[in-house]
Parts: structure tokens; sequence; C-alpha cells
């Protein structure tokens, strides 16, 4: 197939440290190429990528702090996506969420959107006369869609990464693990309280983005804890620092509260054999097999109870079950099978309109 993959333009592919979309995006071009697939990747000019590279400006946007206005560049990268599009595909991948979507008619060859974050606040008047294909990160995230969202819904793949690229181990260190973008709706400071109640060393890791709510947040509610006994801050992991905290942690801990649509460092901790407890929220109840791979629970007493049967699970059990669910090759199949399943539906739809056509004109030779 020819693929047309369009990526944010906020973060190198792959990225070097936070970035989710993106290195879902990486490991889907990535897995494609290695099947044969022409592929061609709309991203920052940075970026690393097997795939034909098609980009309008060199660097990530989110490094860019001089900028007063982003939307332009966007645009940009998306004019020149689309004018791309143009070019013969078979299929128009859409990972750069809603801001494409009002224009997926310019596109000659089907688009599939992939929903990598819930549908917020305004953006989601831009879904609802979306005439093309789109499909969520997990089925919970399909659940919570307003109802108007326009589309067709061509059903969920999970998010995936290289499980290989993750170190196993079955000998931990003495510390459980908060790694994670730093926000409210993450709540570190609830696996802070979590860990403190349980006794346990916590080691907090994660990026806080440059915007008023996510600074306040770090600020006023965790840099306080931060400083507490048995807490260690060590701001944002980069790709190796991450895999070696994950690798040696007892335990993940995401208190989350809100509804998560994927989750990806769920799947990267359980690649190092390394368990996750998670508030029962978003994606987690389908991510987590609850009593194999982690604790599914509902408060901060359900995370401190958990954190004393940890020796009930078996860091193997963690890798196999990552292996088994969220391993590259199971969601490159799932895509490669959403479009398969989307150019036959265009095919039909082609047949039927031609076949119409065929019917209205010989309807006007007889009436001749």
């Amino acid at each position: 197939m020819h693929i047309l993959q369009l990526a944010p333009l906020w973060e190198n592919i792959p990225p070097p440290a936070y970035g989710g979309t993106e290195a879902v995006v990486h490991t889907l071009v990535e897995g494609l190429v290695a099947r044969g697939h022409d592929v061609t990747l709309v991203a920052t000019g940075e970026s690393t990528t097997s795939a034909r590279l098609l980009s309008t400006y060199p660097r990530p946007l989110r490094s860019e702090g001089q900028l007063t206005d982003k939307l332009p560049y966007e645009l940009a990268h998306l004019s020149a996506a689309l004018d791309e599009a143009s070019r013969g595909y078979d299929v128009v991948h859409n990972h750069m969420g809603s801001i494409a979507v009002p224009f997926s008619s310019l596109s000659s060859a089907p688009m599939l959107s992939t929903k990598h974050c819930l549908l917020d606040g305004d953006w989601e008047h831009a879904w609802q006369n979306y005439q093309g294909y789109y499909c969520t990160v997990s089925k919970r995230a399909f659940e919570v869609l307003p109802s108007t969202v326009g589309g067709t819904y061509a059903g969920h793949v999970y998010n995936a990464i290289d499980v290989e690229s993750f170190p196993f181990s079955a000998d931990k260190e003495d510390y459980v693990l908060f790694l994670s973008r730093i926000a409210p709706e993450k709540a570190p400071h609830l696996a802070i309280e979590a860990a403190q109640r349980a006794g346990c060393r916590i080691v907090v890791a994660g990026k806080v983005d440059p915007n008023p709510t996510d600074e306040q947040y770090f600020r006023d509610v965790l840099a306080p804890l931060l400083r507490l006994p048995g807490v260690e801050w060590l701001g944002e992991a980069d790709a190796s620092l991450k895999r070696s905290l994950y690798a040696r942690a007892r335990a993940l801990l995401l208190p989350i509260v809100w509804e998560e649509p994927f989750g990806l460092v769920m799947a990267e901790a359980m690649a190092c054999g390394t368990p996750v407890i998670a508030f029962r929220r978003g994606a987690a109840p389908e991510v987590i097999a609850d009593g194999l791979s982690g604790y599914l629970v509902d408060d901060v007493e359900g995370m401190v109870d958990a954190l004393g049967k940890l020796d009930a699970l078996s860091a193997t059990a963690c890798r196999r079950h990552a292996l088994e669910n969220f391993d590259a090759h199971v969601m490159v199949d799932n895509y490669i099978a959403v479009y398969e399943r989307i150019l036959a539906a265009e095919a039909q739809t082609m047949a039927a309109t031609v076949d119409t056509a065929m019917r209205k004109q010989s309807g006007a030779t007889h009436a001749a």
C-alpha cells in the first residue's frame, strides 16, 4: 500500500523523551516500512525515519519558545500534508488530531484519523461534519466521544511499543515510580501520598508543560511534596533513563483522575517486567491484566493495599502481557487490517456509484 502518515509538528519522530503520539507514529511507520509498504511521513525536519520524510519546519514546536503564535506553522505543515495527499495515496492516516479534520475532503484518498486524545471544548465542532474514517486507541476512548462526532468509526487499535527495546529485569530495587506528564489529571501528588502511607520510597519523573495550569499545579501542589523524605524528583526522563527507571522499580503508580485514552507508560513498564498499579479510570482496565500484570484500584487506600501485594505478581507475566497485547507487530497488524477494510469499503462505494450511474444512463437511453 501507498500510505501517507501525518504526524504532529510538536515533537520529533521519534521523540527524545516525552511524546506519546509521536512515539506511536514512529513505531507504526517503521513497522509498515519493514512490511514492504510505501510510506511517506509528514513531520519535523529533525525526525529520523525509514520512510520518505516530508517537512515544512525543521524543529519541534514544543521547543520553540520564542514563537508567539505557533498556529501558522501548524497550518503550513497541514497545507503541505494535504497537497501531498493529492498524489495518489491509498490511505492518508491523520495523527495531527482535530486540526486536520475539517480539511479531510481535500484529500483524494480516504482519510483515517486516529484520536490519540480526548475531544475537548470547541474542537467538537470540527468533527461534526467529518466525512472520513476514525479510530480510537481504546474502547473507553470511543465510549466517551460525543454523539455529534461525524465520520465512520473503524474500531479501536491499541497503541504499541517495541517491547524488545525495553530491558527486562526480575530483580527490583527498593522504590516505586511515578513517570508521566506532570499535570493535575495525572495526579502525581496522590502517588506520593500512597507511597508515603505504604512506607515506600518513590521516584517521580516527568515533564512540566509550559502552560499556566500545569505550571501552577507543579509549583503549588507538587513541589512541596518533592521535598519530603523518601521522595526523589528527577524531572523529565529521556528514553534511556526511563527504561532504567522502569526496569528497576517495584511498581509504576498511576493514580489517574481522568479518562486516560490509553497510557503508553503502562505498556512500557510492563515490558520491563514492572507491574502497574492504576486507578480504574480511562483505558487502564483494558491495558492492565488485574492481578497478573498489576492492580486496578479505586482510590489511594486501594493503592496502598496493592503496594502490599506486589510479591504476588510475576515480572515474567508482566513482560508476556506486554508482548502479547502491546508489541509493535500487534498494532501494525491491526492498522493494516483497518486500512484494508477502508479500501474495501471505498471500492464497494465506488462500484455502487458506477452501477447507479449506469442504470440511470440505461434508463435514459430506453426512454429515448
